[in-house]
Order: C-alpha cells, then structure tokens, then sequence
C-alpha cells in the first residue's frame, strides 16, 4: 500500500504531540495538562488508523470486485483490526 501525504503529515502532527509531552513531562507540567495532551495525541492516532485501514480497505476491495473475488474476508480482516486496535 502507498502511504499518502496525508497520512504521512497526520504521523508527523502526532510526533511532535508526543515530544511535546515529554517536553512538558521534563518540564515537570501539571498531570491534568499532560493527561490532556496525551489524550489528543491517542485521539489522533486512532483517527489515522482508521484512515490507513479504510484506505487500504477501499483499495483491496476495489482489486477483489475486478476479480471477481470475495470481499468479505477483507472487510472482516479490517474489522478486526480496527476492533484489536482499541
């Protein structure tokens, strides 16, 4: 699978969120502003795992339907995926 600018750009925002956590953690912040920004950052995460796991759905389902293929297989996989994930 190609990984797009958007997804790419979503990692990167996500990686500055969690180095500015350990900023503030190093910086001896309040626990109720880190917890905050730690969960931004999970809110952040999940929102580009679904992304990359609908992406590559559409993506494999479009290429089993040209086939001639069963999909189910692939929509359960990424079900599962999303449910293991949480």
């Amino acid at each position: 699978m190609k990984y797009n600018a958007q997804m790419k750009n979503r990692v990167k925002r996500i990686e500055g969120q969690v180095k500015a956590i350990l900023r503030m953690m190093e910086e001896e912040k309040d626990c109720k502003d880190i917890v905050v920004q730690m969960s931004a950052a999970r809110n952040a995460l999940d929102r580009t795992l679904g992304l990359v796991v609908s992406t590559n759905l559409e993506q494999c389902v479009r290429e089993q339907i040209e086939k001639g293929e069963d999909t189910e297989p692939l929509i359960q996989e990424a079900v599962n995926l999303l449910v293991k994930s949480r």
